[in-house]
């Protein structure tokens, strides 16, 4: 792509950061749940128009790998809102250094994606069996999430935890408590963890990506697209983001489906258009799920 499509994109992103920020978000009361829910619906419409104007330009078949990409991204980026709600009860902060953790914590998924997605495009250029580790890495991934799901977790033995979001909570939980009682080094402790998990989720989401297609600005677009909403996302969802229950086994299908995806490849060719469907397909269920069995209301327990 020419590099003034590039330099044309980054300015959108950085005027949606900025009005994000400057706008939507001041002071220390979140934006209202219909600012909010308007937004994201705005930039979900952005992203339709910019894969038309993709279909306009380089045709269908791109189109519908970024329309595959962002919609892998955003779902994963809605299951990583469960560890930033972990997160920031675990340190306490207020709506304020909520707001200015989830600005650092986009501001570094922007530098850590461009680094991963061009490192592993260049991988896949070169050495076409980094395709199988991809897929590798994707089936062991949701491997765990189903694994850490099942698993029953106590108030009492949430720092026993291993693995995934268990080791990421048991980190987070020794870093609030390391800087209890000096606010500015809890804000910072906490915007290095959002970091961190910046890192750990990119892990997962970018080889996802990849399964869709090789192409690096579909690749790099579909990802910055996806997360730019996430800080106006996780206040829309924070009240309601525990009952979708279900949503993590929709998550580990998906990531399942591309890994056999990309280790199949050689032998199984797989359209975008039918990867899109069974992505959607998979959302669908695990959402409609999650609201059509919500999980029972946990009874106080009696003193004797």
């Amino acid at each position: 792509m020419p590099i003034a499509y590039w330099i044309g994109f980054h300015v959108v992103v950085l005027g949606l950061i900025g009005f994000d920020v400057a706008v939507l978000n001041r002071g220390t009361r979140p934006a209202r749940t219909r600012t909010n829910a308007i937004f994201v619906l705005s930039l979900v419409a952005l992203a339709a128009c910019f894969g038309a104007w993709l279909a306009h330009l380089r045709g269908q078949q791109t189109a519908l790998e970024f329309a595959s990409g962002y919609l892998i991204e955003l779902s994963l980026s809605i299951d990583n809102l469960f560890v930033f709600l972990v997160m920031f009860r675990s340190f306490g902060l207020g709506v304020a250094e909520q707001r200015k953790a989830l600005v650092f914590g986009i501001l570094g998924a922007i530098v850590m994606r461009g680094l991963f997605i061009l490192g592993g495009v260049a991988l896949l250029n070169r050495f076409h069996w980094i395709q199988f580790v991809f897929g590798a890495l994707l089936l062991i991934a949701a491997f765990r999430l189903v694994r850490e799901k099942l698993q029953p977790v106590d108030s009492e033995d949430a720092g026993k935890e291993t693995g995934g979001r268990g080791s990421k909570r048991q980190w987070i939980q020794r870093q609030a408590m390391r800087w209890k009682g000096n606010p500015k080094r809890i804000l910072l402790s906490a915007i290095i963890a959002v970091e961190v998990a910046d890192v750990l989720f990119a892990l997962d989401s970018i080889p996802a990506v990849l399964a869709v297609t090789h192409d690096l600005f579909v690749v790099y677009t579909s990802n910055i697209a996806a997360i730019l909403g996430l800080r106006s996302l996780y206040f829309l969802l924070a009240g309601m983001i525990e009952r979708l229950r279900f949503l993590h086994f929709g998550l580990a299908a998906i990531m399942a489906f591309v890994g056999c995806k990309m280790v199949l490849s050689r032998w199984v060719e797989v359209p975008v258009a039918v990867s899109l469907g069974v992505i959607i397909a998979m959302l669908a269920v695990a959402t409609a799920t999650s609201l059509l069995y919500p999980a029972p209301e946990r009874r106080p327990v009696e003193s004797k």
